[in-house]
């Protein structure tokens, strides 16, 4: 029942990924015919960010109402029919109305399935889980070069994922009765893979954003996680510009290279689930800060081209463990009955950064020089290892 019920968990964190890398993919063919400037892919995404950061804020209500088995199948079909939206839609404007459905669908069903592997799994599987999601991130760009390539149009890729996001959803409704048999067992009862269960806490009442920010350690771990998503999505964002303007490497190479840091996050995720066998989550927490304060000091090293690219792969390396730790051990530092509360709190303090802090960066790009991008990204690692500093003292 436990494995059946990990299988269906790792098949929805790759329908997860699927559409989220697919906009990037298809935009510079989807702009021109619908007649809008390359900048308004900017407000889709910010769409999506302000459905995802809303539903992450109200999942706790949400799943406690639904249950997980449902927001997960819920969550499932809303994006499915966004994508779907997406390909049939005759506007601009079209595809604005349907990013809120796929931004809402997003934020709660990552605190619910996060949550239930935090309380459920090992770490090894919380890695292995975020490492599923970047390989539903890559499959989506190949589904769409594969409709773009074979003559067909971006309306066709989105078609295509549309119709896998369905067939995925479909199978979430049918486990639904698998969720309900295991989940009275998520506050008071201990499984063979949970890190520890409390009687009391069974049950959980949901709690008001008010109440979550104030427990101890709440608020340095969302600092936490806003500057987690900085060094991650700014560096995404901007290393491929990093690369063109300050180290000279021309747009087709250094489009191609941009993407090393997701590489070395799907990459290092894979292999954190093996180092967490042996290693706690805070010491992979600790090791993911080092080799993202050396991939930062790589971007600075004056030379070639090449050894920027390192420093790209080794931000991505270093990014890898620490997302995936902070949320498995957040059932051991607040307590279960607070985890998914604070879960949701945590993503949206991910997606804020997420939706603040890159445009931020390209105004410093834009009076300043891209060549800042290093020390914008170790000011957030300096304030991260502050507060993770200050949360070393609840970790048990």
């Amino acid at each position: 029942m436990t494995n059946l019920l990990l299988a269906l968990i790792y098949l929805a964190f790759i329908s997860l990924g699927l559409p989220d890398s697919l906009l990037g993919s298809a935009w510079p063919e989807i702009y021109p015919g619908f007649g809008v400037p390359v900048s308004y892919a900017g407000i889709i995404s910010m769409i999506i960010s302000l459905g995802t950061i809303t539903s992450s804020l109200l999942s706790d209500r949400i799943i406690s109402r639904l249950g997980t088995g449902k927001v997960t199948a819920i969550s499932g079909l809303l994006t499915a029919l966004a994508i779907l939206g997406f390909a049939l839609a005759p506007n601009f404007w079209v595809l604005c109305a349907c990013a809120i459905p796929y931004g809402l669908g997003a934020g709660s069903v990552d605190v619910a399935l996060n949550n239930y592997v935090a309380l459920h799994f090992k770490s090894t599987h919380m890695n292995w889980l975020h490492c599923s999601w970047g390989i539903g991130a890559t499959i989506g760009p190949y589904v769409m070069g594969i409709a773009l390539s074979g003559g067909g149009s971006w309306q066709s890729g989105y078609w295509y994922v549309s119709c896998i996001q369905l067939s995925i959803t479909a199978i979430l409704f049918l486990s639904l009765p698998l969720w309900r048999r295991q989940e009275p067992e998520d506050y008071g009862a201990n499984t063979e893979e949970s890190p520890g269960s409390d009687a009391s806490s069974a049950h959980p009442r949901p709690l008001k954003l008010s109440q979550v920010v104030w427990i101890k350690g709440v608020k340095e771990v969302m600092t936490c996680f806003f500057c987690y998503s900085v060094m991650e999505q700014t560096t995404g964002v901007w290393g491929g510009t990093y690369l063109k303007l300050f180290k000279g490497m021309d747009a087709a190479a250094a489009a191609a290279f941009a993407g090393m840091l997701f590489l070395g996050v799907t990459l290092g995720r894979a292999a954190s689930g093996f180092l967490s066998i042996r290693y706690s989550d805070q010491q992979l927490i600790r090791l993911g800060m080092i080799l993202t304060a050396g991939g930062v000091l790589l971007l600075l090293m004056p030379g070639p081209a090449i050894v920027t690219v390192c420093g790209l792969m080794t931000i991505g390396l270093g990014c890898s463990p620490m997302y995936p730790a902070m949320i498995h051990a957040t059932p051991q530092i607040f307590g279960r009955e607070h985890s998914r509360a604070i879960i949701g709190v945590q993503m949206a303090s991910f997606n804020v950064g997420m939706f603040v802090m890159p445009p931020l960066f390209g105004l410093i790009a834009q009076h300043l020089s891209v060549g800042f991008l290093p020390v914008y990204l170790a000011l957030s690692l300096g304030i991260f290892a502050l507060m993770q500093r200050r949360l070393a003292s609840l970790y048990v």
